[in-house]
């Protein structure tokens, strides 16, 4: 018999945020974790543009305090000014990972959802009511029933394993060690310093007196013991690099890893799923790993809520694999060519040099932002001809309503529901009737830059439709004008099928 309607397997922050995505979409969810308490290690610090877009829109950015932006882009270490660009592609920098699974945490804990911890998953069976989850807990073995699992547990996935998913990729070829310090002072170098022969250090503030620093040396090990590392190496490797002597720090953790790549065959099996490093397994490299599980985990909440809900027309779930597993394989490619450029020796300055130039043009910018702050995802959703069609609709966007209040596309977004916006004079909005317990409807006026007080983009024809329909991670399914397809077509493909019947015609 089902216990509950999906379980989470993994407590860091892809886990948390789809639980929450998952609570918000009316769906029973437990998270389970095999560590009794979070590890307060952050091997991510920070994440991008669109991740944080995502956090924005459900009210979760607002709960992580001060941070800072990212003034300026790199790929692989070669910088270009993200001011030239019509759009703010910064991203969030120096942020601990530990600081975003706490605010995550909060938000869980404000929706009523558990998160298990020191249960530790040990055997998947699937029934035709569900799957049946065993594990090890605090209490001893148990086992638990859910309709769906979802894995998000990590590189070494245990779900994956269990369910057989083979996830092939590229064997490492070098090692980095990472430390979290305290009680010494270091110059930082937040992009990294490189040195000869194709080492280089990192050292970034995150915290008062608080340092995160990164050593990378061909010499190091590919393959690293799993807990073998000592602060006592790393102290040894930053002393053989910069000369400097950490040996008097502090170290809060440390860890070792290598530059392997794996991606998952299937982000869906049956009744079991992937998101984050269990399905897309990168090298550290600019938060870029967690920045992609986050976008899974957007992807997939709202989606797998409307299939244990029983409003999801057929095909929705598969979606989410035909979306975000190029988006996988994309990102592998795109890290492992940041990597060459990033860690490679003088034989790669040349390259540096000549990428330097390029980005130097407005174009080759936004196309190399676009990767770095996920704003130049784009998904197909039928034919068209509107540029935002398959592109997120910019939160930041103000509507004028009917009652001279504004508001942001964004804060629309809240709810985690379907959003179809409308103008004054659209009739889009009466045939949306039959999904207003889907799809939340607004009618107003598109604010430009010169009515506004706000950095929101200009509204043109171009870039404001009379009425746009926004699914529930943010992406634009339909515009009018702009879509062949018919708002009809749009709603039932994604939202199914209306409670009443729809008036004819767009």
């Amino acid at each position: 018999m089902k216990t509950t309607d999906v379980i989470v397997v993994g407590a860091g922050p892809v886990g948390l945020f789809l639980a929450g995505e998952l609570r918000l979409g009316g769906v029973d969810v437990v998270v389970y974790d095999k560590l009794p308490a979070p590890s307060g290690e952050s091997r991510a610090l920070g994440f991008n543009r669109r991740a944080a877009e995502t956090l924005g829109q459900r009210g979760v950015l607002a709960r992580l305090g001060e941070f800072r932006w990212g003034p300026m882009g790199h790929f692989g270490g070669v910088r270009f000014d993200l001011g030239m660009l019509d759009e703010d592609h910064s991203g969030v920098l120096g942020l601990s990972q530990a600081r975003t699974e706490e605010a995550l945490g909060g938000w869980l804990a404000d929706l009523g959802v558990p998160v298990r911890r020191g249960r530790e998953v040990t055997g998947l069976r699937e029934t035709p009511e569900g799957v049946v989850v065993t594990y090890d807990g605090p209490g001893g073995p148990g086992e638990e029933t859910a309709a769906y699992v979802v894995g998000c547990d990590g590189a070494d996935s245990t779900v994956r394993a269990l369910a057989g998913i083979a996830a092939p990729g590229h064997e490492a070829t070098r090692g980095m060690y990472t430390a979290e310090i305290t009680g010494v002072a270091l110059r930082p170098r937040p992009i990294g310093e490189r040195l000869p022969g194709g080492c280089m250090v990192v050292c970034t503030p995150v915290g008062p007196g608080r340092l995160r620093i990164v050593v990378h040396d061909p010499s190091l090990p590919a393959r690293p013991a799993p807990g073998a590392l000592t602060f006592a190496e790393v102290a040894a490797a930053w002393k053989r690099l910069t000369g400097e002597s950490i040996d008097d720090a502090e170290p809060q953790w440390v860890w070792a890893t290598g530059n392997s790549t794996a991606h998952a065959e299937e982000y869906r099996r049956g009744r079991v799923l992937l998101a984050g490093d269990a399905a897309h397994e990168i090298p550290p490299l600019a938060a870029w790993g967690l920045s992609a599980g986050l976008q899974d985990a957007a992807n997939l909440g709202w989606k797998l809520a409307a299939t244990v809900r029983g409003w999801a027309p057929e095909g929705l779930l598969d979606t989410y694999h035909a979306e975000r597993h190029p988006v996988g394989t994309e990102l592998i490619r795109n890290a492992r060519a940041a990597q060459k450029v990033y860690l490679g020796d003088d034989a790669m300055d040349p390259i540096r040099e000549v990428m330097g130039e390029l980005l130097a043009h407005k174009d080759a910018a936004e196309q190399a932002a676009g990767i770095v702050s996920g704003l130049g995802i784009r998904y197909a959703f039928g034919a068209g001809d509107h540029p935002l069609l398959g592109l997120r609709l910019p939160p930041h966007r103000e509507l004028a309503l009917a009652d001279g209040t504004r508001t942001r596309v964004g804060d629309l977004l809240r709810t985690g529901r379907g959003l179809l916006v409308t103008t004054g004079d659209s009739k889009a909005g009466e045939r949306a009737e039959g999904f207003t317990d889907r799809v939340d409807v607004v009618t107003g006026t598109w604010i430009t830059t010169a009515e506004s007080d706000t950095d929101a983009d200009t509204a043109t024809d171009a870039s404001a439709p009379d009425a746009v329909l926004v699914r529930p991670d943010g992406y634009v399914a339909w515009t009018s004008p702009g879509s062949a397809d018919d708002l009809a077509e749009a709603l039932g493909r994604w939202f199914g099928t209306a409670r009443v019947p729809q008036p004819a015609g767009r």
